[in-house]
């Protein structure tokens, strides 16, 4: 039975971490006043004391840390599975190793003070550490580790956010910057510690005064040690073995390819997807503050939880309908079948064909130039992952559509793309293979609307320019931007062709030297003598409401 609601355990968790993460942010500024003067951290450690020293300041660090410790192990104990992303698992480690790190540091900075009444200052402190090389290392790395899992934090948060990208540079700038600096105030910190020493003959001058007075009894500081050690170690060893003690109920996911993932209940789907080695993406790392999880359920949606504020909100921000889930959240009851909208696949473009012999000459090709439109304003009302999801999946429908006839995708250009035939063919048989592409572009199109028919305000239209002629093809560009392309006046005209299926609301505009070329004819069709720039002949077009119905008159089926 839940006690408290994953919304609220998820605020709780993210307010408690932010606390923590601003006491650390404070804790490593003062370090890096070392760089200053030893003084100058000591005149920081009271003002930063004023704060966290202080009765409010003691109860919100603390409890902010007890509440931090118990989610993460709620959290921990609610994962149905181990099996998680690399930056996941480092989070998981950095945070769950800190109490080992830190325990004997908090006991020296705040449990001994208690019992002997003297505050620790920083001359003993730095002495205490740069004295032993283990806890030099030791600190050292605690110092990294609780920086790693505070950012870890930070970015599973931030990412998902849409003003992520315009501090992204600043931010990944302050993550590096701030451990170099404490640990470099730490080191010249310590240094100053030495030469004070050297100066002073020995530890009677007032920056050594507490060293003189009685300290507290070592054992009994070993013993506190050893009891926090072993406290965290057994919280944290408990809330594995109670992972391990057997779930009642037993339920399956079945996915679209017949692969079943046969989990305990309580499972997310994702969890499912993941304990059964399924790929399932999850940029935000299954915290619902993205959609690239969401799944369609097609079978078993009845009787199912309904969805948290949480992924309420992210399913109503983009107008999912009443069968899309978040995968990440949904913990099916009983067995579905779910299909993932997001596939693996449609984060990157297919590999293209090889493009040998095609460099450093000119050669007769046909060229395709496609473009959505609208989709500017279509994308204005979409999350920042919802759009490249969406325009992966239109950049693998034309790649198909492209490589499937024939051709070679030369490159995308913002919502648009240029494709190339006849390198290794014919012009005649290049301008049949263009024409096919146009065909299964318009079929794409009409199968991607129909996939998003429920989270589409207004379906996405295609604008499509096809002309044939000289080109130079060859590898161009700097370094690693290098790539087969093609530049000439057949390009330029395939772009303008494009331009003007746009201007008459047309799918296709088809200069008519291709179709001739194709041995095709398109009597009964629409056809205009067009002005280009730079030319003073006119050129026959012939302009097409919907390519698909070309389809009939190729000499293959499409």
């Amino acid at each position: 039975m839940t006690i408290i609601s994953a919304n609220l355990r998820k605020k709780t968790h993210l307010i408690s971490g932010t606390v923590l993460g601003i006491f650390i942010l404070c804790h490593f500024f003062n370090h890096s006043l070392g760089l200053i003067s030893l003084d100058a951290m000591e005149a920081g450690r009271r003002a930063f004391n004023l704060v966290w020293h202080s009765l409010p300041g003691t109860i919100l660090l603390y409890g902010a840390l007890l509440l931090h410790f118990l989610m993460a192990l709620d959290s921990l104990y609610r994962r149905q599975t181990l099996r998680m992303p690399a930056g996941e698992a480092l989070k998981i480690v950095f945070g769950l190793s800190l109490p080992f790190l830190l325990g004997a540091h908090v006991v020296a900075a705040r449990v001994e003070p208690i019992f002997s009444g003297i505050d620790a200052d920083y001359p003993g402190i730095l002495r205490a550490l740069w004295s032993s090389s283990i806890n030099t290392t030791r600190q050292t790395v605690a110092l990294l580790f609780v920086w790693s899992h505070a950012c870890l934090g930070a970015w599973f948060w931030m990412r998902a956010r849409s003003w992520f990208p315009r501090y992204e540079i600043l931010l990944y700038t302050v993550a590096l910057l701030v451990p170099i600096f404490a640990l470099l105030g730490f080191v010249n910190g310590a240094r100053s510690v030495g030469r004070d020493y050297a100066e002073h003959g020995g530890y009677g001058d007032k920056a050594y005064a507490s060293q003189a007075q009685p300290r507290v009894d070592p054992a009994l500081l070993e013993n506190i040690r050893l009891a926090l050690y072993g406290g965290f170690g057994g919280v944290i060893a408990g809330t594995f073995a109670l992972r391990a003690l057997p779930a009642r109920g037993r339920i399956r996911v079945r996915y679209p390819d017949g692969r079943v993932a046969a989990v305990s209940l309580g499972f997310s789907v994702l969890e499912a997807s993941r304990a059964a080695g399924i790929p399932h993406v999850s940029v935000c790392g299954g915290r619902g503050r993205c959609s690239t999880c969401r799944v369609r359920v097609i079978q078993g949606l009845e009787g199912q939880p309904k969805p948290e504020a949480a992924e309420l909100a992210t399913l109503t921000r983009i107008g999912a309908p009443e069968n899309v889930r978040l995968a990440c959240q949904f913990r099916p009851v009983h067995s579905v079948t779910v299909v993932p909208i997001l596939d693996t696949d449609s984060l990157g473009i297919k590999t293209q064909l090889a493009r040998q012999n095609g460099g450093g000459r000119e050669r007769r090709v046909a060229v395709l130039f496609c473009d959505l439109r609208d989709f500017t304003r279509i994308a204005e009302h979409k999350l920042p992952y919802d759009t490249v999801f969406l325009l992966n999946r239109y950049f693998e429908m034309v790649g198909g559509a492209v490589e499937g006839s024939g051709g070679v995708v030369d490159k995308f250009i913002g919502d648009g793309a240029l494709a190339i035939f006849g390198l290794k063919t014919s012009l005649d048989e290049a301008c049949r293979q263009s024409l096919t592409a146009a065909v299964r572009l318009s079929q794409g199109i009409r199968t991607l609307n129909q996939t998003f028919e429920g989270e589409l305000e207004q379906p996405l239209r295609l604008a499509i320019g096809l002309h044939a002629g000289p080109a130079i093809i060859g590898e161009m560009g700097y370094g690693q931007a290098t790539s087969l392309t093609a530049v000439g006046d057949t390009i330029n005209t395939a772009s303008r062709l494009e331009g003007l299926a746009k201007e008459h609301d047309v799918e296709l505009a088809v200069s008519a030297e291709l179709v001739q070329r194709a041995g095709l004819s398109f009597e009964g069709k629409r056809r205009l003598e067009i002005s280009l720039r730079g030319r003073q002949a006119t050129l026959e077009t012939w302009i097409i409401g919907n390519a698909e119905d070309i389809a009939e008159i190729l000499p293959t089926a499409v």
